[in-house]
């Protein structure tokens, strides 16, 4: 299928340019004169596979514009569309800003058509391969429903900004189907009863799979026990029907489904002890003859708290968390000081380091106090999904978090903490005056977490670009590797135990050229052509980029460069790095 491109210009010469390069190579092309027709067509007609935006426009700009989309997209529950700037402005502070905006590339006007087509090309292509990386990394694979992770982010979203049901939704009598007609069949039934509690919940509610037989549903604007009743009956119902149309009339498995739910927000609105109470009831309903449900209410558990003996089971699943989910673990003040004197101690017992970090939030002289205390909210929600599920934290005052980072050095808390205000301050987010105080516990100099920052490697032949920017990188707490020149980079990497995540090269070198790097590279193996590179050069030469990107650079960046676009360029690259890596599709391998 060919692709579609809007190009958003108010220079029609500009447009009847990219317009006659695009359709010659095949591509769909929609010419727009203002970011204003942008929007109003999008909104009518949907987004193209990708927007060339020129920056300089009357009344709105492109960086206007690519707000405005972005505010539109998130509104709509849309993936971004990719955005090139059109620019015959040479600032790079205006390049910095756009890619913190969230821009995919720049090109330069007057444009040469084959970089146009390339720049395309690649930014399309990374585009559609972080898509299929961030789906694989949300959607469970067998049901098509968001995965337990997925899960845990979206439900923590809605338990805070919606009025529903969080519901625990469990297969009775699974194991038989297994037992009896095989796992073939099983994934069957798991994948006809996850497309049932999509078509039973209401319209905008949102379905999960925990694992195995397990899901999560958060039903939106269900707030009555007659609709969840209802529900479960509706489920038991075609489940049953759909269970014999898979097995045959004769199915005689008894299977059914039992329900935990909870009110959201009437108690509470932290999914992870929300999720807590609805298994709770979930537990009752299975203990209680299965096939039904259970509504937490603050007398519900009370009246199973009996003088019955419990075994160590059963005590275990009442304390502990049945799916453990990758976001910190957050409390009230209460069950936190517990665990933090637990925690201290055990610290100090095993010589572990760990590091105290308190945000405090105040008012902007413009926001109300209502949008203030919603912005709190968000903001404890934003530090439990930036952190690692063995960190901890509570609010200790309305406008306050008290964070514990566990096995952490110390040079990488800073890290952690700008990173999570930084993070919020770049995505759509409410500005909130946000300040951070850390005080750093240190039980054994010698012990910390190991590295998992990317590896940088860096190939220049000049002392002052290694020099500006290894220190620029360095000080975005990632390991950089710096050479002097191609012929010492291909010597020390054809002995590395462990390949650079992404590699600088310099085009111009004396010896061995950047592009000759990139030559040896492949014929060296798969493992060193899979590297990702971004092409250095003080030389703005069309006939170099084109050549670059035909051998498979990324990107390139033109010297002298400004700190802040090093890195947000970097950057770029590197969330396409970090997502192939997590997600197993590693661009290098660890040698023996």
């Amino acid at each position: 299928m060919a692709k579609w491109i809007m190009v958003v210009d108010d220079d029609t010469s500009n447009l009847k340019m990219a317009g006659n390069i695009l359709s010659k190579n095949n591509m769909r092309v929609t010419a727009l004169k203002s970011g204003r027709a942008l929007l109003d067509y999008i909104s009518e007609k949907g987004a193209p596979d990708l927007i060339l935006l020129d920056i300089k426009m009357p009344e709105m700009d492109g960086f206007e514009t690519l707000r405005r989309l972005r505010d539109y997209e998130k509104e709509h529950d849309h993936p971004e569309t990719p955005v090139i700037f059109l620019t015959a402005d040479e600032n790079t502070g205006s390049e910095t800003k756009g890619f913190e905006m969230g821009v995919s590339d720049y090109i330069r006007k007057p444009f040469n058509p084959e970089v146009l087509l390339r720049r395309i090309d690649n930014v399309i292509s990374m585009q559609t391969e972080m898509q299929s990386l961030k789906s694989e990394a949300t959607i469970d694979k067998l049901t098509g429903l968001l995965n337990k992770a997925a899960t845990s982010a979206e439900f923590s979203k809605m338990c805070v900004k919606s009025t529903g049901c969080l519901m625990m939704i469990d297969l009775d009598s699974f194991k038989l189907v297994n037992d009896i007609y095989g796992h073939e069949m099983g994934d069957k039934v798991l994948i006809a009863f996850a497309n049932l509690i999509k078509e039973t919940v209401p319209q905008g509610s949102k379905v999960g799979r925990l694992g195995g037989d397990e899901f999560a549903a958060f039903c939106l604007g269900v707030q009555e026990e007659s609709e969840v009743a209802d529900i479960t009956k509706q489920l038991n119902e075609k489940l049953v029907s759909k269970a014999k149309e898979l097995m045959g009339e004769d199915m005689k498995i008894p299977l059914g489904t039992s329900i935990g739910a909870i009110e959201v927000p009437k108690h509470g609105n932290d999914y992870t002890s929300l999720l807590k109470l609805a298994d709770k009831c979930l537990y009752i309903v299975k203990k209680n003859g299965k096939h039904g449900y259970s509504l937490y209410s603050s007398d519900l558990l009370k009246d199973e708290e009996t003088d019955t003996i419990m075994d160590i089971k059963s005590i275990s699943d009442i304390l502990g968390e049945r799916n453990i989910t990758n976001v910190a673990l957050q409390l009230d003040m209460e069950a936190f000081s517990h665990v933090f004197r637990f925690a201290t101690r055990y610290f100090i017992r095993n010589n572990i380091n760990c590091s105290k970090v308190l945000f405090t939030l105040s008012k902007p002289e413009d926001m109300s106090y209502e949008d203030y205390q919603d912005a709190c909210d968000e903001f404890g929600n934003h530090i439990r999904e930036s952190l690692r599920k063995s960190d901890m934290l509570t609010r200790s005052r309305y406008n306050q978090y008290f964070v514990l980072l566990t096995d952490i050095r110390e040079k990488f808390v800073s890290v952690v903490a700008e990173g999570i205000i930084r993070t919020w301050d770049e995505s759509d987010n409410p500005r909130l005056d946000i300040e951070y105080d850390s005080e750093y516990v240190r039980n054994n100099p010698g012990n910390g977490i190991e590295d998992n920052e990317a590896e940088i490697a860096i190939v220049d032949d000049d002392d002052v670009n290694l020099d500006v920017a290894s220190g620029v990188l360095i000080h975005k707490g990632l390991t950089v590797h710096t050479y002097s020149s191609g012929e010492e980079f291909l010597k020390e990497i054809s002995m590395a135990e462990k390949l650079p995540d992404l590699l600088l090269l310099d085009i111009k070198m004396e010896g061995m050229s950047g592009l000759e790097v990139m030559d040896k590279m492949k014929e060296m193996g798969s493992d060193l052509a899979a590297i990702p590179v971004i092409l250095l050069t003080g030389v703005e030469n069309d006939g170099l980029e084109i050549v670059g990107m035909e051998k498979g650079a990324l990107d390139f960046i033109w010297k002298p460069f400004t700190p802040e676009l090093l890195k947000v360029r970097v950057n770029r690259i590197l969330e396409l790095v970090t997502l192939r890596k997590k997600y197993h599709k590693p661009v290098q391998s660890d040698r023996a």
